[in-house]
């Protein structure tokens, strides 16, 4: 028999092999697990571990708000000072779109048509359209080298353009440009400015302007002057660079915007482009507005889109067509006459029944008894109708109480006369001498043809006088006499 101190060592011995020395509960037996269950221990740290894994989880983060930010930088855009709704705009260009294409010859090929509305609606498609403008792109035939947006949608882009464009991305650059201004609202943001500055007859652009029928009159239509076409050299930066962006976000060449503009000013001179930069002033270091708005984006892709079949193609026939069509028989009612001479800054002073003021020194007076007539040479026309200039007179209301009651008085006169005349706004108060007056506008027949404005202001003389001016211009060019007319009734005092 083992003596019992043996046996103790013995056990021991077995509980220190087995990894448990010193006494306490027998060690459990171990159990047996398959080599595929098994991991592998997890090994001791090494100095810097810490950092590596930190900048590995790093990394996406990093990444994520690096192209945050490139996005983030781009420049930020704003329309400016509006009076006008966009729903105006919307109007606005609707109307004054009847108008230009009463005088346009537009392409009227399914094709092209088709290309071009796509093409303008693709980019569209990455504008920020907030107003939500029902954008449409129509081609004139026309071979200057022009284009022209209106407020609220319309674009138009003349056969010259595609012509001088040597792929689909420049003439992307183009388009994307025109939607910038419809976008930045630049349109009847200078009819909003051109109202500001107009004094008495700013508050027909700030208060009448309710309509697209009132501002077509003060923009003048559409013609080459309308100042819903004039653009500032910010505005034309601005659109550069929404059309960047635009261009930047469909994976076109983004410098097509500023490459086509500066080849038209480098390689096409003379009248093929006049018309473009007239509307359109150069902003200065274009090229380079353009590169710093490409590193606000971000890096251009290896392989940017510059070109297409379809632009090819659309191009080619283009080229193919004839001499375009000469301007549409009919598009003005006017008689084949020159109209007279722009109102000169230069005034002289006028002194007749009470009043005095100052006109253009290139228009004359006529004093008949209380009527007075102060116009341009070319302005009465016919048997002594008045078609640019401004008449004076006195009506005698009766038993009107206030001033509100003899102008209505006054408007049913002249109507009587004149069956075509229509109100478009009034009763809005003014001043004049710092009297209490009120201006309405009408539209009538103009005796050279078309349409013409009248201003109607009115004011109290007595209590049985109605002091009235009348200030008188076609339609289409009322934008050029807006100006002297707000000089003249800004010069007013009543003795």
């Amino acid at each position: 028999m083992e003596p019992v101190g043996s046996r103790n060592a013995r056990a021991r011995r077995e509980r220190c092999i087995a990894g448990v020395c010193g006494g306490g509960a027998p060690p459990r037996r171990r159990r047996r697990v398959a080599f595929q269950d098994t991991k592998p221990l997890p090994q001791p740290r090494q100095p810097g571990d810490n950092r590596r894994m930190i900048k590995t989880r790093l990394i996406p983060v990093l990444l994520l708000i690096f192209s945050l930010t490139l996005f983030g930088e781009r420049t930020k855009l704003r329309p400016g000072t509006n009076m006008y709704s966009p729903q105006q705009d919307v109007e606005i260009g609707r109307e004054v779109a009847k108008d230009a294409e009463r005088q346009l010859v537009l392409i009227n090929d399914s094709r092209a048509n088709a290309y071009i509305s796509a093409l303008g609606q693709k980019l569209v498609s990455k504008a920020p359209n907030e107003n939500k403008f029902p954008f449409y792109f129509k081609i004139v035939d026309d071979q200057s080298i022009n284009a022209f947006a209106l407020p609220g949608g319309p674009i138009y882009i003349h056969r010259g353009v595609i012509e001088a464009a040597d792929n689909e991305a420049q003439l992307a650059g183009v388009v994307g440009h025109e939607i910038g201004h419809v976008i930045l609202r630049h349109g009847t943001n200078q009819a909003t400015k051109a109202g500001y500055a107009q004094g008495i007859l700013g508050i027909v652009g700030a208060v009448l302007g309710g309509t697209a029928g009132d501002i077509t009159q003060i923009a003048g239509g559409f013609a080459a002057n309308s100042i819903l076409l004039k653009y500032s050299r910010e505005a034309e930066t601005q659109s550069d660079l929404l059309g960047t962006q635009i261009l930047y976000d469909l994976g076109y060449e983004p410098k097509a915007v500023a490459q086509f503009f500066e080849k038209l000013a480098k390689e096409h001179k003379g009248s093929k482009v006049e018309a473009f930069f007239s509307s359109h002033p150069i902003p200065e270091n274009r090229a380079a507005k353009v590169n710093e708005e490409i590193r606000k984006l971000g890096a251009v892709p290896p392989s940017p889109r510059t070109d297409s079949a379809e632009f090819q193609e659309v191009k080619r026939f283009m080229l193919a067509l004839p001499e375009p069509s000469k301007p549409k028989p009919g598009a003005s009612n006017a008689p084949d006459r020159r109209s007279p001479p722009q109102p000169s800054t230069r005034t002289v002073e006028f002194r007749a029944n009470g009043i005095q003021l100052r006109h253009p020194d290139n228009w004359k007076a006529d004093v008949q008894g209380t009527h007075v007539t102060i116009a341009p040479e070319g302005g009465v026309v016919g048997q002594g109708a008045l078609a640019y200039g401004m008449i004076i007179d006195v009506f005698r209301p009766q038993g009107a109480r206030n001033l509100d009651q003899a102008t209505t008085q006054l408007l049913d006169d002249l109507k009587k006369g004149n069956p075509s005349m229509q109100v478009a706004r009034s009763r809005v108060q003014t001043r004049v001498d710092g009297r209490p007056a009120l201006l309405t506008q009408l539209l009538n027949d103009s005796p050279v043809g078309g349409q013409e404005t009248d201003l109607v202001v009115t004011l109290q003389r007595s209590n049985t006088e109605l002091l009235y001016f009348v200030l008188v211009a076609p339609s289409k060019e009322i934008n050029q006499y807006q100006r002297a007319f707000s000089a003249v009734m800004d010069s007013v005092r009543l003795r």
